[in-house]
């Protein structure tokens, strides 16, 4: 019989990653814990969006967290996106 170390990730009481790899839920978990505090911040500055809406966009921040500090320091979006190898897709394509 084999024994198997898993790390579960929670959030607001639901599993959100299930893992082998420690380091791999720490950084997973921190991103979610990022995630909580850019929320907070939005909600605190008086934005009123759905908190489903405030959620998702807190978790898209902090999963791209380097490529926001670039359009920060004022790199174009357009080299942050192709940096990520993003696909690019025009409002008016739609």
């Amino acid at each position: 019989m084999a024994v198997i170390t898993q790390y579960v990730v929670q959030h607001k009481g639901v599993d959100k990653l299930v893992t082998t790899d420690k380091k791999e839920a720490d950084k997973y978990d921190k991103m979610l814990s990022i995630a909580d505090n850019l929320a907070q911040y939005i909600s605190a500055k008086g934005i009123e969006i759905d908190e489903a809406l405030c959620e998702e966009l807190s978790i898209v921040l902090s999963k791209n967290k380097d490529g926001v500090a670039k359009l920060f320091r004022g790199v174009d979006a357009d080299e942050v996106l192709e940096s990520e190898s993003a696909d690019v897709v025009s409002i008016n394509e739609a």
